[in-house]
């Protein structure tokens, strides 16, 4: 019985974890919309802006999880930003019906989101 409600607590971990990292997607992807509208901002920007507000997110949320889990909290890091990375994929495939860009592009998004939730872990 211990066993399934420890199981359930971490199953719950990184639902909160990747809950809170989309907040704070949403907070940002909203902040550069704005300043997109304010400022007229070039595609490079906008580009480098998202790249930068998927690193902080699972930052974000590898800090929450790393606190939960107080052990092997990298792991925990990683395995949040690998999930942020698949979520985001998933609604991508479900909105567009297709991948926009290259595989490179999207090793490199795998690679900063793993690389910002295992960091956000260890720094927890």
């Amino acid at each position: 019985m211990d066993r399934r409600i420890q199981k359930d607590s971490k199953v719950m971990w990184v639902i909160k974890s990747l809950l809170v990292s989309y907040i704070v997607t949403g907070i940002l992807l909203l902040a550069l919309a704005m300043a997109l509208y304010k400022f007229e901002l070039n595609e490079g920007i906008v580009s480098a802006a998202i790249t930068g507000i998927y690193v902080a997110a699972t930052l974000i949320g590898g800090i929450v999880i790393g606190k939960m889990a107080r052990v092997r909290r990298f792991i925990w890091g990683l395995g949040l930003g690998v999930g942020y990375f698949t979520l985001l994929l998933l609604i991508t495939l479900g909105v567009y019906h297709t991948l926009n860009g290259s595989g490179t592009s999207l090793l490199m998004t795998l690679i900063l989101c793993a690389g910002g939730g295992m960091t956000g872990g260890m720094i927890s």
